[in-house]
């Protein structure tokens, strides 16, 4: 798929083609302005010049026994200038090696000046313009001149080259005004990418300054009072989140204190009720991870605090804590072992994937781990599990707020909770999160991290 070029680009381009445009217009009409001019010119002083050269020729005719090739030899013509005369039917020349130059006069001036009126013509001999002016003398007799224009044409061919020169030039300069004049034009949207960037970074005090650009005034108080709506509502989602947790947490260890107990006096009781307690203590420990990340969402806005993490040995410790094999744990030929990130969130990050895949993906198959610190790093968690939907594909971050499971087997218990959080803490250092098809079935959970600088 071909990609769309950028606004500015096409700014850019918009105004080298209107300066190439403006400039072959007006080239063209300078050169064919200049061209009729000079040719102008050049026919009155040619026509002049057979005139005299006529007058000359019918003088030395004017004699008992005339001589063509006599009275021929009287005219100073020139390297430029070649002169036929044509007596009852037979070509007469003062110069040698004009056979070729003869044969190009064309027979349409021929007869029109056997039938007694002047006339000119344009040709080309051996490649070279020239000018064929023709005026008759006497019955049967007349004078031919052929005036090469070599300068005129050298002359030209300057010009054009002056021309498309001059076009190229107005082009560049047309691309440079336009990219110059793109840049101003749309530095107030740049200004607007810029904030929003660092908005989307977790920067919430950026805003507009509406005196910069006065023409966008409303623009930038607009998104200014959008920002500010977006921060308290977050804030307020954030709050509530803290407090919803922690009022949580209260009524939480009670329900986890008695299903201790019940847990610890399962083998006294019948088998129902035995299955209950089991059923109860699971439940009430994934309450407790829930209100975990809850707590751990309502924090989301604070930056990443790195440190340096062994990665690997984090990963296998969780995947021993959770009793699977730590040969799942692999790591790029290569990589850092060593990670500059932030180890409470990474360490979150690591758990909420692995527990995904253990509950809702068939199981962890595989963790992968690469990188280095000035390229960057990336995590891979595979599952074996019914893979990813296409709408889940077309929408990535959707795919880690709403869960791989949610709504796809009839079960309302989903995994968004969890994989959000995954996004918020992936996004504090400013990485990237894919869900994908693993070749073979299952999904692929990808976790990609910017280089950190030293």
């Amino acid at each position: 798929m071909i990609r769309r070029p950028g606004l500015r680009a096409r700014v850019t381009a918009g105004f080298a083609v209107g300066a190439l445009g403006v400039s072959t217009v007006m080239g063209a009409l300078s050169y064919q302005l200049t061209e009729r001019f000079l040719l102008a010119q050049r026919e009155d002083s040619a026509v002049r010049a057979v005139a005299l050269d006529a007058a000359i020729v019918a003088s030395g005719l004017d004699d008992d026994r005339p001589d063509a090739l006599t009275a021929l030899s009287a005219l100073n013509t020139g390297a430029d200038r070649r002169a036929f005369l044509r007596r009852e039917s037979r070509w007469y020349s003062a110069q040698v090696d004009t056979a070729n130059t003869a044969a190009e006069i064309p027979d349409a001036l021929v007869r029109l000046v056997e039938r007694g009126e002047p006339g000119i013509q344009r040709v080309r001999v051996d490649g070279v313009p020239a000018m064929v002016i023709a005026v008759p003398l006497d019955d049967g007799t007349a004078l031919y001149e052929v005036d090469f224009m070599r300068e005129l044409d050298r002359s030209l061919k300057v010009l054009a080259l002056v021309l498309t020169l001059v076009a190229v030039g107005t082009t560049g300069a047309g691309a440079l005004l336009g990219a110059y004049a793109s840049r101003r034009v749309l530095r107030p949207l740049t200004s607007v990418a810029n904030a929003a960037s660092e908005i989307a970074a977790g920067d919430h005090s950026a805003r507009l300054d509406p005196a910069a650009e006065p023409e966008l005034a409303r623009l930038t108080t607009s998104f200014n009072l959008m920002v500010d709506q977006l921060s308290r509502r977050m804030e307020r989602d954030r709050r509530f989140a803290a407090d919803v947790s922690h009022e949580l947490r209260s009524p939480l260890q009670t329900l986890s204190a008695a299903a201790s107990v019940l847990a610890r006096r399962r083998a006294h009781l019948d088998p129902r009720t035995a299955t209950a307690a089991a059923l109860l203590t699971e439940e009430v420990e994934r309450f407790q991870d829930l209100v975990t990340d809850l707590i751990e969402l309502s924090r989301s806005d604070q930056a990443a605090d790195r440190t340096s993490v062994d990665v690997p040995a984090l990963a296998r410790r969780l995947c021993r804590a959770r009793g699977l094999n730590v040969n799942l744990v692999s790591v790029a030929q290569g990589s850092d072992a060593i990670w500059q990130v932030d180890r409470r969130r990474f360490e979150q990050i690591l758990v909420n994937l692995i527990d995904n895949a253990q509950r809702h993906g068939g199981g962890a198959v595989a963790v992968r781990l690469g990188g280095r610190r000035m390229l960057g790093y990336y995590v891979e968690i595979d599952d074996e599990g019914p893979g990813v939907s296409p709408a889940d594909r077309e929408s990535i971050f959707d795919r880690f707020v709403r869960g791989r499971t949610a709504g796809a087997r009839g079960d309302s218990e989903g995994t968004g909770l969890g994989l959000s959080l995954v996004a918020q803490h992936v996004q504090a250092h400013g990485g990237r999160v894919h869900v994908t098809d693993r070749p073979g079935g299952g999904a692929r959970f990808r976790i990609d991290l910017p280089k950190v600088a030293q």
